[in-house]
């Protein structure tokens, strides 16, 4: 791997060109070409088997030869051989190779855990037991070609899926069936990952998981008893099926905090890329300049693996386009020892604003502890940086909210005829086809102010920066990653968000990973809630979710306004 990571030769005035050609594409409703990231890589950074400046390795309907390097696969925890659904990516990804697994025995595994538990989480919408079975065992036949060949995941309900519906949790979308996969979800299956179903999500992807009329569904797999626990944002049925052990890993979306929010409440390990790292083709919009697809996994080196195989440049999205390379991700989040002692791949220094770490509530007893121990670690220097000037301002409501119109444009035909197709979340759909062009053009000019701010003021003194909150850096398209750091008095997990450089998703890993590496908080797993018992047979053909149980609580409309992502 190169001695300098990739988030060090991105020029920052290109990202920052880039920004502005992209607020204008949002605002005129449509796609442009947006101007290439210069960089100073060498060639070395590219994954094996990319196909070009941010191409995807292997290219289309191939697997991608990184993920099938030695650092992509992990000898299991002896604790975990008791049981695949304990198992990562990774480990089980070894005992497929190794033949100690099949992919058979692996879907069956986890279908039985989604037959005896399921009734409580509610975590997808769709289980395709039959297909994912059958998949599995095509795999079992199938040449290997990867980390993520037999491996099932869950797949969020505003990707595409072929010949599956793929209703977002809404009324609009209920009856649509995509005639073709997302990109994302086709360069996942292409590696060899098997679907094994559609997750609960926010409507339209704006609050945590309910019905279109609000009913709660999915629940915090670390409570499943208390519907009131707040299992994160819209991508919450995917958190909750990998946290509570129903598929080995799965994908997101976030806008505002829908991947590193439900990591941080369901003790996951979850990736939100560089706007643009993954393509949105396929993936039912919420804003054009904010929607950023990931992976939600156990721990840093799965969200590599799931990251490597969705990454890379897709001609229908030009969003993608122009980006530098995509490094050895995998490689990034594999640890590295001095001798005995675990170091950090890079010198790294982690910046700290003010108050990140102050009092005494449970949170900020894990957020010292976790600087402590990141400040032990050879090449980590934990440094205090500033918010830039007028930072709660810029990151706040009234300057987040320019993210509506986006949200209602691609929806207009709907809002001028049928406001119920929107169900309970109508009013932000509303507030964003109200929205003054003039309020909105000066909300994208100070996006770009607080953009050049960041990328001056706060990088100019650290390399990645910890973070009480998700909102900034989606506002501003940087990678994040939510990954836990403790648990509260009363056993949920709590979660931090490391914040990069744009293109940074490597650094970010690599310290993840070596973090990880000295702590266990990523292994811990929640007490599975009482068994529903169920006939083998019952977990298979295609199974949709149970009928809304009003006893779990509703959103009303102000709520979703103020909730909304």
């Amino acid at each position: 791997m190169d001695s300098v990571p990739q988030d060090r030769t991105v020029d920052r005035r290109t990202f920052l060109a880039r920004a502005a050609a992209l607020a204008a594409a949002g605002a005129a409703g449509g796609t442009v070409a947006l101007p290439a990231v210069a960089t100073a890589q060498t060639p070395r950074t590219l994954a094996p088997g990319s196909t070009g400046p941010a191409g995807h390795g292997g290219g289309p309907g191939r697997p991608n030869p990184a993920l099938d390097r030695p650092e992509a696969y992990r000898r299991p925890r002896p604790e975990a051989l008791a049981d695949p659904t304990e198992l990562t990516v990774a480990e089980a990804a070894w005992l497929i190779r190794a033949r100690r697994l099949s992919p058979a025995e692996l879907v069956e595994a986890y279908l039985a855990r989604i037959g005896a538990y399921e009734e409580t989480y509610q975590a997808f919408n769709l289980v395709l037991a039959d297909a994912a079975l059958a998949a599995a065992r095509a795999a079992g036949r199938e040449r290997h070609c990867g980390a993520l060949h037999g491996i099932p995941l869950a797949i969020k309900d505003n990707y595409y899926t072929a010949g599956v519906p793929t209703t977002a949790n809404s009324y609009l979308f209920r009856d649509f069936v995509p005639p073709s996969d997302a990109t994302a979800v086709a360069r996942l299956r292409a590696n060899g990952a098997i679907v094994l179903g559609k997750t609960q999500m926010g409507p339209l992807a704006t609050t945590r998981a309910t019905t279109p009329a609000g009913i709660v569904t999915t629940v915090n797999a670390w409570t499943p008893t208390d519907p009131g626990t707040d299992p994160g944002g819209s991508s919450t049925g995917t958190a909750t099926a990998v946290a509570g052990r129903l598929a080995t890993a799965g994908t997101g979306t976030q806008t505002g905090g829908s991947i590193t929010a439900p990591s941080n409440a369901q003790n996951l390990t979850g990736l939100k890329p560089t706007m643009g790292r993954v393509p949105l083709t396929g993936i039912i919009p919420l804003s054009y300049t904010r929607d950023h697809p990931g992976p939600l996994a156990r721990d840093a080196r799965d969200a590599a693996i799931m990251l490597t195989a969705m990454a890379g440049e897709d001609p229908a999205d030009p969003r993608s386009q122009g980006l530098p390379p995509v490094p050895r991700l995998i490689e990034a989040a594999t640890p590295v020892y001095a001798g005995r002692r675990v170091k950090l791949r890079w010198k790294t220094r982690i910046g700290v604003p003010p108050g990140y770490a102050s009092g005494t509530s449970a949170t900020a007893l894990a957020r010292q502890a976790f600087l402590a121990e990141l400040a032990k670690l050879p090449g980590a220097t934990v440094v205090d940086v500033p918010l830039p000037a007028d930072w709660n301002l810029l990151s706040g409501g009234s300057f987040n909210n320019i993210r509506l119109p986006e949200r209602s444009e691609p929806f207009m035909p709907y809002l001028r005829t049928d406001l119920r197709g929107f169900g309970v979340s109508v009013t932000s759909w509303l507030q964003g086809a109200l929205l003054g062009g003039t309020e909105f053009l000066t909300g994208q000019r100070a996006k770009l102010l607080f953009l050049e701010r960041v990328l001056d003021q706060i990088f100019d003194v650290c390399d990645v920066v910890v973070q009480t909150g998700p909102v900034p850096f989606d506002i501003l398209g940087l990678p994040e990653i939510g990954f836990p750091i403790g648990f509260s008095p009363a056993g949920v997990p709590i979660g931090t968000i490391l914040g990069g450089l744009p293109y940074g998703e490597e650094r970010l890993l690599s310290v993840v990973a070596a973090y990880q590496e000295v702590t266990d908080w990523h292994w811990r797993r929640p007490t599975d809630p009482p068994a529903v018992a169920v006939d083998p047979r019952a977990a298979r053909g295609t199974l949709t979710a149970p009928e809304p149980d009003g006893s779990r609580g509703r959103l009303t409309a102000e709520q979703v306004a103020e909730l909304t992502q």
